[in-house]
This record gives C-alpha cells, structure tokens and sequence, in this order.
C-alpha cells in the first residue's frame, strides 16, 4: 500500500522535471543557433589562401513510428572539410554535398567564409 501511494505521488513531480529538463534543453539549443547565426552575419567575409587537410561526414539514424506501430527509419548525412590557411591555423566548415564530393584533400585554393559559414572554395590552378 505504501508503494503505490509513494509512486503516484513521485511520478507526477519526476515526469514534470524531466519535462521542464527536455523544455530547457530545447531552449537552450535554439539560442545557441539564433546566437551562432547572429554571429556569422556580424561577422566580415574573409577570403584567404587555405589547403583542404581532412574531409568527415556525421551520419545520424531517425527512428519513427507512425500510428499504426510502424517502424521507419531515414538518415541524414552532414558534412564536415578542414581547411588549413597560411598562419597555419585550421578550421573545420560545414559544407554542403555537393561542395563536399567536389573537394579534395590536398586541395589547394581560395577560401571563402563568413564566421563559421563555408562560403566557397576556388581550386587555384597548377
């Protein structure tokens, strides 16, 4: 008896701090990008002399189900290129696939950005 009196008077205030926690969390991933995004816009556009060093894609998996209990799956694909520029600094852009597939490591060029925005990339000849 005890037992359940306990558990409906816990479960109530555990699901609503998890709750508030899920809430909080989406918050705060929403004023990172607003803030990032901001960021970017302040930011100058910069066009440098850079080599591509490393390429890397982040593949996530999404489950869903629908209402008749079944299971689709879907995946998404983002892609991640290093640039190495003069000073010897890197930086890591996120670029579209179609950028992605047509850049090589080793390549050098010139290197448009703005923030942490890839703007593009000019392959220098010879």
């Amino acid at each position: 008896m005890f037992f359940g009196d306990f558990m409906f008077s816990v479960f109530p205030a555990m699901f609503g701090i998890i709750f508030v926690i899920v809430i909080g969390i989406f918050i705060a991933t929403a004023i990172k990008g607003v803030s990032q995004w901001n960021k970017n816009n302040k930011s100058p556009v910069l066009t440098v002399e850079a080599e591509v060093v490393t390429k890397r894609q982040n593949v996530t998996h999404h489950h869903h189900h629908d209402a008749n209990a079944a299971m689709h799956t879907s995946t998404s694909t983002s892609y991640y290129v290093t640039f190495q520029v003069e000073s010897g600094d890197r930086l890591e852009l996120h670029v579209a696939g179609q950028e992605y597939g047509m850049l090589a490591e080793g390549d050098y060029g010139r290197l448009t950005f703005q923030g942490t925005r890839y703007l593009g990339f000019e392959r220098s000849q010879g």
